[in-house]
């Protein structure tokens, strides 16, 4: 005899996922009660500063820090001696403990090796006394030469590092380039595009604060980070002392873009030396030292080569590049090096791709993550494309309609190995150029020059991983209670950084519970309350959170609908949950709402029968079913070039994403906006420059020029949602807007200058470097 296992309760469809829900952090940040690093204070609290090397390159003969010393309200002066004999492990998760890095020691040992390197770290009691400090420091300095251009670094006498020959440190090849498709097809383009050294800058800069308590030996971090937990764990190795002993508190951060997602040497030193002080130790960086020394991005040179057949198909792509990794880099966008050979195939159906890349040292600051760090890849593919285009005479959008992958064409796997599926290019480019008009733009193209006026558009088109499921990246945790009143907490591990996780995870937990949204709320960014997780960095926050709340969500639910059942006298299967309330399927005047459920299994869990736990609280994590989700967009940009001053108007903005359903459509818009912006700023204006000793010449927002609203035109949206394999289908959309946007503008900059024969493949594309272009305009 087998007996009838009663129906599971089906889930409601949502009721907030997919609406453009109010950002739930807002009404504190808007009206400035935020809290972030720079807030804390602490009883008896040091401040911390940097004696920073003026020199790119020199030897360190001595230190002399006795006058600092004498200077009332001065704790202590660390060198290199002092602190880096203290480090027990400095590797990361991103990489992992048996992938060989390069060096990173905290403070400068007997060389500095860039302007801004760390020399010796002060402490006293406030920070206007630590600057003073700084100034009565004696460091003995021998100049070096140095080397700060990585294109002529393989070639230079200098080394970054003894230990590395010709300042390489690293490469790989892919496949070996076809050259009898590229000497024998029938159109073939080959450019070098150099992109500039630009950075993350987020609003708020660095920053950490850590107290240590010697009587229980316990560390705790107020940081400013987009991964508290693997902060805390970093730390723990460190240190050399046991992870439950040091607690990493995260609340709110203003911005990170991939600058925060590992612990830089700075916050090394502040770590270790937090246990060598009276009392907690407050490092909060100053703009001109985030914009010298946090760590560059991007500065990428490279070769690439395209081969089409008579009907302007893609035969092969090769591409050659060397990106430069300053002398310190972090380990993430040096392995995300790679990711640009083998993404350059993008979404376009290529037979053949190769690649071939080294990664460079130099004299400046070190490479750090940025907002899709393997951009470079979309930037160099999609100028290539309008180059072709422009030599085979076809407009740019009929040549990537011949070349655009569908579909109908899924699971496709690109030259390289890369596995796509769920997604549509073709799509997002066919919507883009629909909502631009594209043949309506052309006539006015027409008619502007006629008048002497230079009207250009640029599209780009990419594809991107979001969700990776490699390392520990390819799990996260989230933990869900109903408190004693009927109202819910969810627990997640943190990193909301701008990006909105809170209001999104109290979306996801609403509908997976059936609660009303005001009924939730979300602690997150604590480890000692938080299951572990691996942060914000590589789009993958949407499709992870809503993974784990799912998990967690499923099994708190069975819980309520079992007490629920009791309750009512009905059987499981009966019961539905919605507006923070069980009712009976058919019946709605049976009900009990969340609020009594709680209060009986908190305060009379004697009334529950045998076997239905009166724990309201479930922790789970969610392990990744895919290797890879991919989200894929199109930008199309439309400007105006003035051939006098070099000057560029953006006019109109367009992206159609596929980011699968939305959780919350405005976060999703805000998300590729910011995204789109920066990459503006990349295009058109910002460049962190040195001269050829080594000097940082864009160390304040005099000179570091970022883009406003006067230069940004209304982005306009168009969606295409392909549900993902994952849980409620979401894929990541955080560095989607960073990688598209470049390409796009430079190509509508292209496109307005291809009658004075001008074509811009050295960034960022300024006035000046503009209008010296077009004088040698068809020579």
């Amino acid at each position: 005899m087998t007996q009838d296992v009663p129906e599971a309760p089906s889930t409601p469809a949502p009721r907030y996922a997919g609406t453009r829900v109010q950002r739930v952090e807002d009404g504190r940040l808007l009206t400035g009660r935020g809290g972030f690093v720079d807030d804390v204070s602490r009883p008896g609290m040091l401040h911390a500063c940097f004696v920073r090397s003026p020199f790119a390159r020199a030897r360190i003969n001595s230190i002399d820090a006795s006058a600092a010393l004498e200077l009332p309200g001065v704790h202590a002066v660390f060198t290199a001696a002092d602190l880096n004999a203290d480090v027990k492990e400095a590797w990361h998760a991103v990489a992992g403990k048996d992938m060989p890095d390069t060096p990173r020691p905290p403070l400068a040992e007997g060389e500095a090796k860039f302007v801004g390197d760390p020399v010796a770290l002060v402490v006293a009691e406030n920070r206007y006394l630590a600057e003073d400090a700084l100034e009565l420091i004696d460091v003995d300095y021998d100049p070096l030469p140095a080397i700060t251009d990585f294109t002529a670094a393989q070639d230079s006498d200098v080394l970054v590092h003894d230990t590395y020959p010709h300042n390489v440190a690293g490469g790989m090849a892919g496949a070996p380039p076809d050259e009898d498709i590229f000497a024998n097809s029938p159109c073939v383009v080959k450019e070098t595009v150099y992109q500039q050294i630009y950075a993350p800058v987020p609003i708020e800069t660095r920053g950490l604060v850590v107290e240590w308590s010697a009587a229980t030996e316990e560390l705790t971090l107020w940081a400013s980070t987009q991964t508290p937990h693997e902060l805390r764990a970093f730390c723990a190795r460190l240190l050399g002392i046991a992870a439950q002993r040091v607690r990493v508190i995260m609340r709110d951060t203003g911005g990170g873009f991939g600058q925060k997602v590992v612990p830089m040497r700075e916050d090394m030193c502040i770590m270790l030396a937090a246990r060598k002080v009276p009392g907690a130790l407050k490092w909060i960086e100053d703009r001109r030292e985030n914009l010298m020394s946090a760590g560059q991005a991007r500065h990428v040179n490279g070769t690439g080569r395209m081969a089409f057949d008579e009907d302007g198909h893609l035969q092969a792509v090769d591409i050659d590049y060397a990106q430069d990794i300053g002398a310190y880099p972090t380990p993430y966008p040096v392995l995300t090096s790679a990711a640009i050979g083998m993404f350059f195939p993008g979404p376009y159906r290529v037979p053949k791709a190769s690649f071939n890349y080294k990664t460079v040292f130099s004299n400046t600051s070190g490479l750090a993550a940025y907002r899709g760090p393997w951009q470079y890849e979309t930037l160099a593919r999609e100028v290539l494309l309008d180059i072709a285009a422009r030599k085979m005479n076809l407009d740019p959008v009929e040549l990537r309609r011949r070349n655009l992958l569908r579909r109908d064409e899924m699971p496709y796997f690109n030259p390289n190995g890369m596995p796509y599926d769920h997604v549509a290019p073709m799509d997002t480019f066919e919507q883009a150029v629909k909502i631009l008009d594209h043949e309506g733009f052309r006539k006015e193209q027409r008619e502007a020059l006629a008048q002497g006026r230079y009207l250009g558009l640029g599209f780009s088109a990419y594809i991107e991983p979001t969700g990776a499921a490699t390392g520990h990246l390819a799990t996260e945790g989230a933990t869900i209670r109903m408190e004693p009143t009927g109202k819910i907490n969810v627990y997640v591990n943190g990193g909301s950084s701008g990006n909105s996780l809170e209001t999104t995870v109290v979306q996801l937990t609403a509908d997976a519970l059936g609660a009303d949204i005001g009924d939730v709320a979300t602690i997150q960014g604590d480890t000692a309350v938080t299951p572990y997780g691996a942060g914000t960095q590589g789009s993958r926050s949407g499709p992870m959170t809503a993974g784990a709340v799912n998990e967690a969500g499923g099994i708190l639910r069975q819980r309520i609908v079992a007490m629920a059942a009791h309750r009512l006298q009905v059987a499981e299967s009966d019961v539905e949950l919605a507006q923070s309330t069980a009712a009976v399927r058919g019946d709605p005047s049976k009900r009990v709402t969340f609020g009594e459920l709680a209060y009986t299994a908190y305060y009379e869990p004697q009334q529950l029968p045998p076997g239905v736990s009166p724990v309201l609280e479930a922790t789970a994590r969610y392990v990744a079913t895919a290797p890879i989700l991919w989200a894929n967009a199109t930008h199309a940009c439309t400007c105006e070039v003035d051939p006098q001053t070099g000057k560029v108007t953006l006019l109109r903005y367009i992206v159609s994403e596929d980011v699968g359903p939305m959780i919350n459509p405005a976060i999703v818009e805000g998300q590729i906006a910011g995204g789109t912006v920066q990459g503006i700023g990349g295009a058109l204006m910002e460049d962190m420059v040195y001269d050829d000793d080594g000097n940082p010449l864009a160390t304040t927002f005099v000179d570091y020029l970022l883009p406003t609203a006067t230069e940004v035109p209304l982005i306009e949206y168009g969606h295409v949602e392909i549900p993902g394999p994952g849980p409620g289908g979401y894929k990541g959309v955080g560095e989607g807007g960073a990688i598209g946007s470049v390409p796009a503008v430079i190509n509508a900059i292209n496109d307005a200058l291809a009658p004075l024969g001008v074509t811009i493949t050295r960034l960022p594309a300024s006035p000046a470097s503009i209008a010296a272009l077009i004088p040698e305009g068809h020579r």
